[in-house]
């Protein structure tokens, strides 16, 4: 029988590499790590805090950690961690987060880059860092985090975050960032499905789609068969309704951005906006579903009569 998967921190931050000399390891490696991510999940943000935080918990730390000097000193958790490979830290992390994320079978993982406030240095001319982030929907759980390069731009970034992810059975939501055929087929290529938007930069493809969606509203889809799924979300001071249609047969569509994987194309739309409503600007994505599973709109979703993109879904075979 195959051995159970650790999934203590502990058991996974054993694994890191100690940078350390032998002979000056007053503190094991496994607690400054253990002790370090409980404190940074509890809000602590520098090595002070970190160290407080350590000294607060002890003996509820004593439980399952060594601790043969005691906590140790911030000085130490700097210097250890200015010591630490990066990469094999954020594997041991990634591993650990994947084990108690509790992934199921079609849980949606929404890849989304974001500009980190106060990063940039003008002084130095220095940009803003900007990174790529994997999220788990329905844990509330970031899986992973890739920085851009300092000359480059999420399409270069993405395909990184993708080989550290376990897609297997997961639908992975990008926008329209994600769409060149490299980062769909290495989402296929691990076992995941993908709901990828479409926009101005696929022009094909997007053209097609727009022209079918804009004729068969017209006839409000008269003679095509197609499903429509509905969600009211109340979050933010607003209620927002955002609708998605999906042809069931195909239409007979040129290939999609993942080659033969591509099996549908969804898009948001026109729904009456509730009285309480704020306005909505013209957003350009849209809900999308998934063919073989229950419908889960995007955090893109448009809301009020605001319509214009059309989201291609792509799913493997």
């Amino acid at each position: 029988m195959p051995e159970p998967v650790p999934s203590s921190i502990a058991a996974h931050f054993r694994q890191v590499p100690d940078p350390r000399v032998r002979r000056t390891r007053r503190h094991t490696l496994e607690d400054i790590l253990v002790i370090t991510r409980c404190a940074v999940i509890c809000g602590a943000d520098d090595w002070v805090s970190i160290a407080h935080f350590g000294h607060a918990k002890r003996k509820w730390f004593r439980r399952f950690l060594a601790l043969p000097h005691g906590i140790p000193s911030h000085e130490t958790f700097g210097r250890v961690f200015a010591a630490l490979a990066p990469e094999a830290f954020k594997a041991a992390f990634l591993a650990w987060v994947a084990t108690v994320a509790d992934l199921l079978p079609g849980d949606v993982i929404a890849i989304d880059g974001k500009m980190l406030r106060r990063t940039f240095d003008t002084a130095a001319e220095k940009a803003a860092i900007h990174m790529v982030s994997a999220w788990a929907t329905a844990q509330g759980v970031c899986l992973g985090q890739v920085k851009t390069d300092a000359k480059s731009n999420e399409i270069t970034a993405i395909p990184k975050l993708l080989e550290v992810l376990a897609l297997t059975g997961r639908v992975v939501t990008i926008d329209a960032m994600g769409c060149p055929t490299a980062i769909a087929r290495a989402i296929h290529a691990k076992g995941g499905d993908s709901v990828l938007s479409l926009k101005g930069n696929q022009t094909r493809l997007h053209d097609d789609r727009q022209r079918f969606f804009a004729d068969a509203e017209a006839h409000a889809f008269q003679g095509i068969p197609h499903t429509v799924a509905e969600t009211v979300d109340g979050d933010h001071g607003r209620i927002a309704v955002r609708r998605a249609g999906r042809p069931t047969t195909s239409p007979g569509w040129p290939i999609g951005p993942a080659g033969p994987a591509c099996a549908a194309s969804c898009a948001s739309m026109p729904c009456a906006p509730s009285a309480s409503a704020r306005p909505a600007k013209p957003a350009t994505s849209s809900p999308a579903c998934p063919p073989t599973r229950r419908c889960s709109p995007v955090s893109s979703a448009v809301t009020g009569r605001s319509r214009t993109a059309v989201t291609g879904c792509s799913m493997s075979p």
